[in-house]
């Protein structure tokens, strides 16, 4: 299965094992993207900071994992690199961009991986391959040594195949994550309204009938979904100009960069007085409780083999996406609906990352007596 681009054994021999998507810089390789247009890139001169933490927390890394290229797509379908396939569900897509990291834990090849999550690229490769996924709150992990190096929604995560070492995993690449003991009672508000299929809203309900939670609406959602989009696109068209103009990018891809490219200046001023208005309204939802709960995706991921044919959903992301622009903190719980992976999110108050682990927790405790 393609899951790692490059292998290398850096760090305590018995240590964590870790996979580190190929967007964050390994001292000594070159940092590819998934993409022909890098294949001539020089090895990293030093480590990012993220590498740096893990491997003073006594870490070990086995290699690089391959990646939707330029991490600009939700599939995990690469062409040049490879696809890796979904390990727990090999009919559906691994999820984009982190694809390679999700299912390298998925695989049981490492401990924890490391991904990026610019529009929910950690979140819905954990959702589609039914591991556990995080995005911390934006700004709190270091993005020193990780491409692109400028970005308003990028925050690098871990994957893990439980809670525990996810944990684990982001108190080693955020020396000032700090658990604490867990909230007694977690206030817990579901989302509704949120546009998911109505199997994917009663499977949930069902879940969490244990708990004892309030409903909420975020009517802005959808037009935070938007805002989103826009601000992605004029980024992440700014930051692959030079790679466009080789030739060299997959033919998908470029198709993508190349309409990424028509965001005008009026639809980002647009998209940063909407981030201004949805940050505000998750906050004052997060007054009333610990953590929001929704589905991390609406319904259930493509086929494989669809998305081996083109076609692309970006609607997937369309409950993940909205928390890269507000900058909240998110986790991904592995969830079923019918046999598809689908995900629960959990989203806390900004720079109260432990407080959302200690959420997830609670919610597994409680589900295990449903």
């Amino acid at each position: 299965m393609t899951v790692l681009v490059s292998r290398c054994e850096l760090g305590a021999s018995n240590g964590r094992t870790v996979a580190i998507k190929d967007s964050i810089d390994i001292a000594g390789l070159p940092t590819r993207l998934g993409s022909k247009a890098c294949d001539d890139a020089v090895p990293a001169a030093q480590h990012a900071d993220v590498v740096e933490h893990l491997l003073a927390a006594g870490h070990h890394i086995i290699g690089k994992a391959v990646m939707h290229e330029l991490a600009f797509g939700v599939t995990g379908i690469n062409h040049h690199s490879g696809t890796p396939i979904n390990p727990r569900y090999p009919q559906l897509i691994p999820g984009g961009s982190s694809s390679g990291s999700a299912a390298a834990v998925a695989e049981g090849l490492a401990d924890y991986a490391l991904g990026t999550d610019t529009g929910g690229s950690v979140r819905i490769p954990a959702a589609c391959c039914g591991v556990f996924g995080f995005k911390p709150t934006f700004g709190r992990v270091s993005r020193r040594g990780v491409w692109p190096s400028s970005s308003s929604l990028d925050c690098v995560g871990p994957f893990a195949a439980d809670l525990s070492m996810l944990q684990e995993a982001q108190e080693a690449i955020d020396p000032s994550f700090k658990p604490g003991p867990a909230l007694t009672p977690t206030r817990f508000a579901l989302l509704t309204h949120t546009g998911s299929e109505p199997a994917v809203e009663a499977a949930l309900d069902t879940f969490l009938s244990p708990l004892s939670l309030i409903r909420v609406e975020l009517p802005l959602l959808e037009k935070a979904f938007q805002a989103a989009l826009a601000v992605i696109n004029a980024e992440t068209s700014a930051a692959t100009a030079e790679l466009l103009a080789t030739g060299l990018i997959g033919t998908d891809v470029a198709a993508r960069l190349a309409r990424a490219g028509t965001v005008v200046a009026s639809e980002v001023e647009a998209a940063e007085k909407l981030r201004e208005a949805f940050t505000a309204a998750v906050d004052r939802l997060l007054e009333l409780a610990d953590v929001l709960v929704l589905p991390a995706m609406p319904k259930g991921p493509m086929s494989l083999q669809q998305a081996r044919e083109g076609q692309m959903d970006l609607n997937m992301t369309a409950l993940v996406r909205p928390f890269n622009l507000s900058g909240h903190p998110a986790l991904v719980i592995p969830f079923e609906v019918n046999g598809n992976p689908i995900g629960i999110q959990l989203v806390g108050r900004k720079h109260e990352d432990e407080a959302v682990f200690a959420a997830a927790h609670a919610l597994l405790e409680a589900g295990q007596t449903n």
